[in-house]
């Protein structure tokens, strides 16, 4: 089974592309070094106060996943780089 989750972000802070970058970038490394997920920019990628970041987890127990994906959330809400303004977690069976 694939979880997949989908974070729209606010970086109200920031006033150009190249800020946004290194603040993906940040955010995209903590995430991936402490969850071991997938991620990548999926979305807003010409806008410089919004960004729409994907992460992808493959697992056997949805109910794992589907917790993983939600401390995800929380997490990148408490790094405080970003604000998050809404998150959807879809799940595909293989």
């Amino acid at each position: 089974m694939v979880g997949v989750l989908k974070v729209n972000l606010l970086l109200p802070e920031n006033h150009s592309l190249k800020g946004k970058r290194g603040v993906l970038k940040r955010i995209q490394a903590r995430v991936a070094n402490r969850f071991n997920v997938s991620v990548t920019e999926c979305g807003d990628q010409d806008l410089w106060q919004s960004a729409v970041l994907g992460f992808g987890l493959i697992g056997t127990h949805k109910e794992i996943v589907e917790k993983t994906l939600n401390k995800i959330v929380d997490f990148v809400d408490e790094i405080g780089l970003a604000q998050v303004a809404d998150s959807d977690i879809e799940f595909f069976y293989c």
